[in-house]
């Protein structure tokens, strides 16, 4: 097993794959031997040349930040002397790359999965209740347990209740949000049958929110008014045995991928997060994209250094310049807050070998793969461009990977190398970078990509990673959903009353 790796011919930095390296340990490398100067951990970097003071550190081919102070070769390379390049607003141009499709459509290919009224695919058939302000959460909850006692759900995949503290006191842009959450919630194809509950004096009111809701199904979706009733749980445990008789007409068949939405996020990153468990995720989305799929990007935060490897990628001038708004909005909305734009990788981040924000962001954008930027999303926009999309959401795990799941995902893949146990309301994979992490959080970690550092091909283990997420697509639990983990998170941006 290989103990260090030099990413890109032009870096001037390697990673430690290895548990650790020690001081004094001789290093082999590009016909030179190294001798390192530092004790160095897993997922840090460490230079392989001399570094002036002021001299960029390139990791991937790219710039990292630069050395705040003289580095020699064989020292350990971190935040004591790695600073980031980045600043405010750039003014970005048009340099249109494309890439080859790496992969070939393979058409008898099937999902299977629940096909809806609206031509969408379920990947799940739970059923859902919905609280349209936070007041009734110990309702919605109250329903729930009261179906799980009484009722067989043997069909169904999970009857759940996703709590918020919102719908009320909000303004603007804020309570927008809330109601394009919901809406796409309730919407979600995932769910075979959606309660809405309602309080009745709330901002959120239902009238309004079935505005925001567009066409549905009527016969998948019904509403509730707590205060226009007598007994709410009584009415909503009744409205739910009829929602869940309904959803004994639901079957599994097969499916074109096509119909296959995923998101890519990560969280808890390490070193080894931009050279294994990204990039795997990246091969996957290209593949996907191959079948007809499509794959969403989100994490706008985490682009920051490494957005102009995506807007080079933009299939046309407008997709481009969606992008170039999508990336300095959300500088505006941090400076609106006046908090600093690159205050970022986090403490978790830096024990795993991130330094900058650069650094970050250049593994980050490895899970979309390299293919075209087809469409950029507002947040809770849905996806209708098959292809790669990116999507306005923030760096947070679970606001982002719910918003992923708003605008459509049915699963969404999660990397992690320092592992978390969350779950969105999707089916979340959690997918280490590394084989200890795998290993120590077994009751975490569906898939292991830590493998692409030992022996194992990349062909074999992407072979096995789509093997995998067919299988959770077709109906597999994943460890979240055994553990009962899901939630939902609504992207807070305003004021409270």
């Amino acid at each position: 097993m290989k103990q260090y790796i030099k990413i890109n011919r032009t870096d001037n930095v390697a990673v430690v794959i290895a548990d650790s390296l020690q001081k004094g340990e001789v290093i082999e490398l590009d016909n030179k031997q190294i001798i390192l100067l530092n004790n160095i951990v897993r997922g840090h970097k460490f230079a392989i040349t001399d570094i002036a003071c002021g001299e960029d550190i390139v990791k991937y081919g790219y710039p990292i930040g630069h050395a705040t102070q003289t580095i020699k070769a064989g020292e350990w390379v971190h935040s004591h002397n790695l600073e980031t390049n980045l600043n405010d607003n750039l003014d970005y141009t048009y340099n249109h790359k494309s890439y080859e499709i790496a992969f070939k459509r393979q058409d008898n290919l099937r999902v299977m999965g629940y096909l809806r009224s609206n031509g969408t695919m379920g990947i799940r058939n739970e059923l859902w209740i919905i609280p349209t302000v936070g007041c009734v959460n110990g309702q919605v909850q109250a329903i729930v347990e009261r179906i799980k006692r009484e009722c067989d759900c043997s069909h169904l995949d999970d009857v759940r209740a996703y709590t918020h503290n919102y719908g009320c006191s909000q303004l603007g842009e804020d309570h927008e949000n809330t109601q394009k959450a919901l809406a796409a919630i309730i919407k979600h194809p995932n769910a075979g049958g959606v309660l809405v509950l309602g309080l009745g004096c709330e901002n959120n009111q239902t009238a309004s929110l079935k505005e925001v809701l567009g066409n549905w199904d009527s016969k998948r979706v019904k509403f509730l008014v707590a205060q226009e009733v007598e007994d709410e749980i009584e009415e909503g445990f009744q409205i739910c045995k009829d929602l869940i008789d309904n959803c004994r007409h639901d079957k599994r068949e097969p499916l074109p991928l096509n119909l296959l939405r995923i998101g890519l996020k990560c969280g808890g990153s390490d070193g080894l997060s931009g050279i294994t468990a990204n990039p795997l995720v990246g091969l996957f989305s290209d593949w996907l994209i191959a079948q007809g799929g499509t794959t969403i990007l989100t994490e706008v935060p985490e682009m920051f250094g490494a957005e102009t490897i995506l807007m080079d990628r933009a299939t046309d001038k407008k997709i481009f310049e969606d992008t170039v708004k999508l990336i300095n909005n959300f500088k505006t909305y941090f400076r609106k807050h006046n908090q600093p734009i690159y205050e970022n990788p986090s403490p978790g981040n830096k024990a795993g070998g991130i330094t900058t924000l650069e650094e970050k962001s250049l593994g980050c954008t490895q899970k979309g793969g390299a293919q075209p930027v087809v469409d950029v999303l507002g947040y809770c926009q849905p996806a209708i461009k098959q292809g790669l999309n990116l999507l306005q959401a923030p760096g947070n795990d679970l606001v982002a990977a719910s918003a992923l799941a708003m605008s459509g995902c049915q699963l969404v893949l999660f990397t992690t190398g320092r592992g978390t146990p969350f779950g969105a309301f999707v089916p979340t994979m959690k997918v280490a970078t590394n084989t200890q992490l795998a290993n120590f959080k077994s009751n975490w970690i569906d898939f292991n990509a830590g493998t692409l550092v030992e022996e194992a091909s990349s062909a074999e283990v992407l072979s096995d990673f789509i093997a995998k997420i067919m299988a959770t697509a077709n109906g597999e639990k994943l460890k979240h959903e055994k553990a009962g983990f899901k939630e939902i998170a609504i992207f807070k941006t305003g004021v409270t009353l």
